[in-house]
């Protein structure tokens, strides 16, 4: 595989769910862009905001040494605008990501979309994590 290679979510309590994905999404292509939703977009999405705030997540992901670059989320109300100007080859999209293909498909015609597999759901889930602090 060849190209760029864009995959987003909100890293809260990074764990070997995270990683997996990461390693899945990094061997899709040539370099590994990730996108850390914004706290704003996460409270807007999730209903809630995250536990650790976007900077942190942000370090953190960039210390798993997996993605190539590490960057916020845009804030703007069009979440696909990053895609945009990303130009990726690949996104790739979690197994429980509520994200259209379709609408990835349409706003970047020749861009792969691939969704990834579960690694272990019944113990590594961010909901678990937040449920046990």
């Amino acid at each position: 595989m060849s190209g760029r290679v864009v995959c987003a979510g909100t890293f809260d309590h990074l764990h070997p769910g995270h990683l997996n994905f990461l390693m899945q999404a990094s061997a899709l292509g040539d370099e590994l862009i990730v996108i850390v939703a914004r706290d704003e977009t996460v409270k807007k999405i999730k209903g809630a905001s995250p536990d650790h705030d976007e900077n942190l997540r942000k370090s953190n992901v960039e210390a798993t040494g997996i993605p190539k670059k590490v960057v916020l989320g845009n804030l703007n109300e069009d979440l696909f605008v990053i895609l945009d100007e990303l130009s990726p080859a690949v996104v790739a999209l979690g197994y429980d990501q509520r994200v259209s293909e379709e609408e990835i498909v349409a706003r970047l015609p020749g861009c792969r979309v691939v969704r990834t597999e579960p690694f272990h759901p019944e113990r590594f889930k961010s909901s678990f994590y937040r449920r046990d602090r």
